[in-house]
């Protein structure tokens, strides 16, 4: 049914009235708060994809004392392909989380285990294992001027935890949504093409200018400038990439920007969809059978 010149915002259990040339392009832009509301209200974002049946493989937990993290205990899970022990040397996929999730986020909140088992099963996908570890509310995945070290936490001690479980960390796959998607590029971008077999970024929460950022996110300008992956492009440019975003995400722009100015440019792409967990399930299928085919190919 078409609203004519107005148009209605449903945003906190209210309803706003706002004129049509200017309105909503103000919602439509964030200018104006409500955009998610109506963006929901506007059926623009979609449905989580339902969590396939099929039965997963095992979930191992823990925590270690982190140095790089100024001593805090971090708590971390590894779910393995269906079929497999806790002891299985598959191969290893690092995810990410985003702002205010941990590691158990990609399983209790994506179910992810489940996501897993139906490409392995159904699909014929290549096992592999995800292994998730908590990385601070909005440390960003990369050394604060606190001390906080969520990157050097990864590569000298969550990696040598997991090898000491018997997964191979020679060579790892990255993961990452939101916040995390944006570490997961960054982290890339330092290990490089010799120690990462491919990359997924589902909506990377990436800012071309540090004013637009989220609250402790960077500490200034010179740690944005130091973390930008404007600069990071070439090294980018030598791995395998999947960067997924919804067009109605808030960081849509960045990161059709981000994807234009790579060569190649990665797969996946820009889709109907929001920056949730409804989008973030239904990419996890696509972004799964990446993982594993790379895995294959290096083997």
């Amino acid at each position: 049914m078409s609203v004519g010149r107005r148009q209605l915002l449903l945003g906190g259990g209210a309803l706003v009235v706002l004129g049509a040339a200017g309105g909503f392009g103000l919602v439509e832009t964030g200018v104006v708060p409500g955009k998610r509301s109506l963006d929901v209200a506007l059926g623009a974002c979609g449905d989580r994809a339902p969590t396939p049946e099929t039965s997963p493989g095992p979930i191992v937990s823990g925590s270690f004392v982190s140095s790089a993290r100024s001593g805090i205990d971090v708590g971390w899970s590894v779910a393995y392909p269906p079929g497999s022990s806790v002891a299985a040397a598959v191969p290893v996929v690092v995810a990410l989380h985003g702002r205010g999730g941990d590691h158990t986020w990609p399983f209790t909140g994506l179910g992810l285990q489940h996501f897993l088992a139906d490409a392995v099963t159904v699909r014929g996908v290549p096992g592999f294992a995800i292994a998730t570890v908590d990385g601070g509310d909005a440390v960003n995945w990369h050394r604060r001027q606190t001390g906080d070290d969520p990157s050097a936490m990864i590569t000298d001690e969550f990696l040598p935890l997991l090898a000491a479980r018997g997964l191979p960390t020679d060579r790892i796959g990255l993961w990452g949504w939101s916040l995390g998607g944006y570490g997961a590029l960054l982290l890339a971008s330092s290990l490089g093409p010799g120690r990462v077999t491919s990359v997924v970024a589902a909506s990377p929460a990436i800012w071309d200018v540090l004013s637009s950022t989220g609250p402790g996110t960077f500490d200034n300008e010179d740690d944005f400038n130091a973390n930008n992956l404007s600069s990071r492009h070439a090294q980018l440019e030598s791995l395998p990439l999947r960067i997924d975003c919804g067009r109605d995400d808030p960081f849509a722009t960045p990161v059709r920007r981000l994807r234009a100015a790579l060569n190649p440019t990665p797969t996946g792409g820009l889709s109907p969809g929001c920056h949730d967990d409804a989008f973030w399930t239904r990419s996890a299928a696509p972004e799964i059978d990446f993982l594993g085919q790379h895995f294959q190919a290096n083997n």
